[in-house]
């Protein structure tokens, strides 16, 4: 059964920690002010604004951060400073014995995908796909991505649309949504972190990778079962996207067409969701509905 956290109240406190990469303070200051501005309490772990090499901190203290935000009953929701690597370091240490009893939101995406996927096929409790610390900026503030976070944090259901993409397929489905990273999904393949997409919609993006990595990686989810049984795919923004010397000759959307062509599914590409300013808070763990036609809508059911 579904365990949905509560949804937050002014006055609730909400905890930033960069588990992962780096992340200035004075970045981190500004979405904390924000926040504060949404009516909530801001409490900034001692790992923003810190560095360790490529990291916040070392492992450990990584470790010990978010175990004390998971644990802390004060604590209504965990927004991450940012992405980068260093979850999937730490996430067998962690302890959700406290969380599985009283969840709450854990919200961001990119290398959080390794918390979103583990916390979803091992407790089924909900977590939220969205910008992070990172992602609220002056530039920003005011748009309707911020503020998707802000309505997602307070309980409000969504429907999104999206333009129609030329490889879109169209049809309409139902399931609850997963996914995120396309590279952290498929380094989870065989792990006790790989999500069970039979019946699900399957949301993926990514940025930065060599365009034949990207086959590489859709070849993998393939293989191991992901794409068989889909309720719906999801295709989010794939950007700065890297060729060899010789190109591969296929965009990422064609490459991942390619690699669904065979299935019935209704798939749409182009849905404001990833590395970039249009990246909608996406329930995860929840039940979806896709309309897939003239133009593409994603509600919350």
């Amino acid at each position: 059964m579904v365990k949905i956290p509560p949804y937050l109240k002014k006055g609730d406190l909400i905890g930033i920690t960069c588990s992962s990469s780096k992340m200035e303070l004075q970045a981190a200051n500004y979405a904390a002010e924000v926040l504060t501005s949404w009516g909530y309490r801001v409490h900034l772990g001692i790992t923003v604004g810190t560095s360790f090499h490529n990291f916040s901190a070392p492992d450990e203290l990584r470790l010990e951060e978010l175990q004390d935000m998971l644990d802390d009953p004060e604590i209504k929701a965990i927004i991450f400073g940012r992405g980068g690597y260093g979850m999937v370091c730490i996430i067998d240490k962690l302890d959700f014995s406290t969380f599985r009893k009283h969840p709450k939101w854990l919200c961001g995406y990119s290398d959080v995908t390794t918390l979103h996927a583990h916390v979803q096929r091992r407790y089924r409790i909900p977590t939220l796909h969205s910008l992070m610390c990172s992602g609220i900026t002056p530039e920003t503030v005011d748009n309707e991505y911020v503020h998707s976070l802000a309505a997602a944090l307070k309980g409000k259901t969504y429907r999104y649309t999206a333009t129609a993409h030329p490889l879109n397929r169209e049809g309409k489905a139902e399931g609850i949504l997963v996914g995120g990273n396309l590279s952290i999904l498929a380094n989870l393949s065989g792990t006790a972190s790989q999500i069970d997409t039979k019946g699900k919609i399957l949301l993926l993006e990514d940025i930065g990778e060599y365009r034949y990595n990207i086959d590489r990686l859709m070849y993998n989810l393939k293989r191991a079962g992901w794409l068989d049984k889909l309720a719906g795919l999801v295709v989010g923004a794939f950007v700065d996207g890297k060729e060899t010397a010789t190109p591969f000759g296929q965009t990422e959307y064609e490459i991942i067409n390619n690699l669904v062509k065979d299935y019935d599914y209704p798939v749409c590409f182009g849905f404001p969701s990833g590395h970039q300013d249009a990246n909608y808070a996406l329930k995860l763990g929840m039940k979806h509905e896709l309309k897939i036609g003239a133009k593409t809508v994603l509600k919350e059911i």
